[in-house]
């Protein structure tokens, strides 16, 4: 696996760097109100503080063309894929320091849900800039972009994402994925998740870019 950058074409099959647009206030916001553990990740679907920064209605309105969102935030230390997931929407990602994304393609996984994990590719986010994941777009928890560097990284979702999933009665063939509202997830056997019932259907090594790092 090699590390490659999202400016580059060949992250376009997965999203797009947002132009024209400047977080500094939030990514500010960020640093200073949120936590970032060193010895694992932690995540929120939706914060106050982030939320009550201009940057919300840029977000919503531009962005979502005016649909209900949240921002949360992922931060921590990580190398390990561990899982993928993915939403019916896009997801913007925006790091006040640099991270990486490992991500692969909705579109590979098979009808019995699984997926090989040589699908998986690696691109570097810059600080700052705002990173569109699509809805076809796996991935996971962000990745460190530099030895034990750890990440900030304020995540933008629909309004709702990530809280208490419905209850499911199994008629549709993906029920059986469904792990929180609006979040659909594979994991590997290795990860914690499997462990805690999430379905198991990565193929496959783990992937992990600490040697690369």
């Amino acid at each position: 696996m090699k590390i490659q950058s999202v400016f580059d074409p060949a992250f376009a099959v997965y999203g797009r760097v947002l132009e024209g647009c400047t977080f500094s206030s939030l990514l500010d916001t960020l640093t200073r109100e949120t936590e970032r553990p060193t010895d694992g990740v932690v995540y929120e679907p939706s914060c106050a503080a982030l939320e009550s920064d201009a940057a919300f209605e840029i977000l919503r309105d531009h962005v979502y063309g005016g649909m209900p969102i949240q921002i949360g935030f992922c931060n921590g230390t990580n190398t390990k894929l561990n899982c993928v997931e993915y939403h019916r929407d896009s997801e913007i990602n925006i790091g006040a320091q640099d991270f990486i994304l490992l991500v692969a393609r909705q579109q590979d996984i098979s009808k019995d849900f699984t997926l090989s994990t040589d699908k998986v590719e690696a691109f570097l986010a810059p600080a700052g800039a705002a990173v569109e994941l699509y809805a076809t777009t796996l991935h996971y928890a962000p990745c460190d972009a530099a030895a034990g560097a750890g990440f900030r990284v304020a995540v933008v979702l629909p309004r709702g994402t990530n809280t208490e999933a419905p209850a499911l009665d199994g008629a549709y063939a993906d029920d059986s994925l469904l792990r929180a509202r609006n979040k659909w997830l594979i994991a590997h056997p290795d990860a914690p998740e499997a462990h805690e019932g999430a379905h198991v259907g990565l193929i496959g090594a783990n992937p992990d870019i600490a040697s690369l790092l």
